[in-house]
Parts: structure tokens; C-alpha cells; sequence
């Protein structure tokens, strides 16, 4: 099964990778496919829309913090 999850990436200021990756797979796991990215200090969210809207017709399910980036960034609108 794939989710939706945040993979971190700053050392110092935490910056964080939204991935596809396999539920059984880690955190740093490797993952499938790098759908956007998340800045929390400035609130950037940037997303890949069509890849996310494809990975979430496959089947896949994003986690809380996943589902709310995707609610604020207005991306159910297009479903």
C-alpha cells in the first residue's frame, strides 16, 4: 500500500519533502515518486497537482498532516 507522507530534509530548519512511498518503509526510506515540498516556518507549500491527483485515484492514502497541506493547498477541489 502507498501513502502520502512527510520525509524531512533540513538539518537545521526543518524543511520536508511530500513523497509517495510504501507504508512499510521508513521515514528517510526511499521512496517512489517526490510529489511536493513543505516549508513550515514561511507556510510554503508547493505541490505537483496532477501527480498528486493521480496517486490518490491509484489508491493512495495520505496521512493527517498530508491530508491537511492537500486541504489547504485546495487540491480536493479538482477531484
Amino acid at each position: 500500500m502507498v501513502k502520502l507522507r512527510l520525509k524531512r530534509c533540513g538539518r537545521k530548519q526543518p524543511i520536508y519533502r511530500i513523497v509517495a512511498i510504501d507504508v512499510r518503509a521508513r521515514r528517510e526510506g526511499k521512496d517512489l515518486r517526490k510529489i511536493g515540498f513543505y516549508h513550515p516556518m514561511t507556510k510554503q507549500i508547493y505541490l505537483n497537482v496532477p501527480l498528486v491527483l493521480d496517486f490518490l485515484k491509484k489508491g493512495a492514502q495520505p496521512t493527517a498532516t498530508v491530508q491537511n497541506l492537500l486541504t489547504k493547498a485546495e487540491v480536493f477541489k479538482e477531484l
